[in-house]
């Protein structure tokens, strides 16, 4: 049950003790910081999570919880992407906006996972604040989850994709707790971005997360895994600098900062686009049984399923570092190296440029590579189950609108500021700079809700051919990219 606490508060009742929040604008009650497991310290430090330990009397909800132990992002990239560092070790906590925290409500519920190359993020990020979702009649949760070798470091002596497994976590909470809040448990959309719909891919796929969620939302993230030998690789390069086993055991031993600072020297050389070793899901008898996007598409068919993409996510990963003058340089040579890891033909490259006149080397490499990482696999998905008349619906989108930082187009993670309508926030013009056009958010986000409600965001089905769903905006002259990199602003 709900009541209101000493000055109006709004207070639920959770299986584990009461929780109060706060109010925000227009009524909107917000809890913060509820946790849904135990701290993930000592024998918990890298084990599946345990049930949080009950409380008497009222917990004070009011503020962010600790964010998960992560190491920052380099300043070029930290100008761009707001991340929160929340000391603490009760890390496994979620956030719930709600209008209205009544059993009696039974409104549509969504869950929100971050992104961050599953080892950067939190729920804390001010443009994920659920205000607006709950302004229309959703319940919008957010949860932490374990990020880089605490949650995805493979050792011989401990259970395997832990992150995956804190998610699941948070989502058996909503399961049990969300009727306290006004949502309806049996009306759950689990959605991310990135890394965040990476993981939602591997919950359509793991046994375990099945009859936890209705719905599921995959925004610039495909269902993937990656080879065992792979993270296994990582975790061995921060032993030899820890000087320590590559167990679990002997990880647990050294302090928190070690773990971070070892981690941050061995992934100088990986991301999105490299193929060395890195942090991310693995295929797992016990918790990943099989290849996610075909486990998905026959475990999750009666799934609705909104996905999609921007139409330049690569400029987030290439133009701040500059790496796109490089790949220019290079010229037909990094067209050529793209398309081999890439898997096209020339025939794939000529549509490219007939579809993208004047494209630069740099951006027909940018775009192989999108394909390579998201599109084809999300088409693939799609088509699977447009090709079973007994599955549930698939609704493809591509986001358009250019950023007017230069240089950054419609980049990776652009779109979150108008899915959430937070385009106002000091965090939203990061990416998007002044100006975004609130008309495009006013639509994207309510293509959401209605997603949340119905199943259906608006649009026609993909039946297996076809172009997504495109939302643009106003036409606008196209910010060209500094002859270096991109420069956010504040950076010399």
């Amino acid at each position: 049950m709900s009541a209101a606490g000493v000055g109006g508060r709004p207070r639920a009742t959770t299986r584990y003790g009461v929780v109060e929040g706060r109010t925000g604008p227009g009524g909107i009650a917000v809890f913060r910081g509820v946790p849904y497991a135990a701290p993930p310290v000592g024998p918990l430090q890298f084990a599946a999570p345990e049930p949080p330990t009950g409380w008497d009397g009222v917990r004070d909800a009011g503020a962010y919880g600790p964010t998960a132990p992560k190491v920052p992002y380099p300043p070029r990239f930290a100008a761009l992407l707001a991340d929160p560092d929340i000391p603490g070790d009760d890390c496994l906590n979620l956030n719930v906006w709600t209008p209205a925290p009544d059993p009696a409500a039974r409104l549509p519920v969504m869950v929100w996972l971050h992104g961050g190359a599953l080892t950067r993020g939190s729920s804390a990020v001010p443009v994920y604040d659920g205000s607006a979702f709950a302004r229309d009649g959703v319940v919008l949760v957010s949860a932490n989850y374990r990020l880089g070798v605490l949650g995805y470091g493979l050792f011989p002596d401990a259970p395997a994709n832990r992150g995956l497994l804190d998610q699941i976590a948070a989502l058996v909470w909503v399961q049990e707790n969300i009727e306290a809040f006004g949502g309806d448990p049996a009306r759950v959309t689990v959605f991310g971005e990135s890394a965040g719909a990476i993981s939602v891919g591997a919950l359509l796929a793991a046994p375990r997360a099945a009859g936890l969620f209705a719905q599921a939302a995959l925004q610039s993230g495909a269902p993937e895994a990656l080879p065992r030998e792979r993270v296994r690789a990582m975790v061995r390069r921060m032993a030899a600098l820890l000087k320590v086993p590559a167990t679990a055991e002997a990880f647990g031993a050294l302090p928190p900062a070690d773990l971070l600072a070892a981690q941050s020297a061995a992934s100088r050389r990986s991301g999105p686009l490299a193929a060395g070793p890195a942090f991310g899901l693995v295929t797992d008898p016990a918790t990943l049984p099989g290849d996610p996007l075909r486990e998905a598409a026959v475990r999750a068919a009666g799934v609705p399923l909104l996905l999609g993409w921007t139409s330049e996510e690569y400029r987030l990963w290439l133009a701040p570092t500059g790496a796109m003058r490089l790949l220019d340089r290079l010229g037909p040579l990094a067209v050529a190296l793209a398309r081999a890891r890439s898997g096209k033909d020339r025939a794939a490259v000529q549509a490219l440029r007939e579809t993208l006149p004047g494209a630069s080397p740099a951006e027909i490499v940018g775009q192989l590579l999108t394909d390579r990482l998201l599109r084809d696999p999300l088409r693939r998905l799609a088509g699977a189950r447009a090709a079973d008349p007994a599955a549930a619906p698939s609704f493809l989108y591509e986001f358009a609108w250019p950023s007017g930082i230069p240089g950054l187009g419609a980049c990776h993670a652009l779109e979150l500021g108008f899915v959430f309508d937070t385009l106002g926030l000091p965090e939203g013009e990061r990416l998007a700079g002044p100006g975004a056009p609130q008309e495009l958010a006013d639509r994207m986000h309510a293509a959401w809700v209605r997603f949340a409600a119905s199943g259906d965001p608006g649009w026609a089905p993909w039946n297996g051919d076809g172009p997504p769903m495109v939302f643009d905006g106003p036409e606008r002259t196209r910010a060209e990219e500094p002859v270096a990199a991109v420069t956010p602003p504040g950076l010399p």
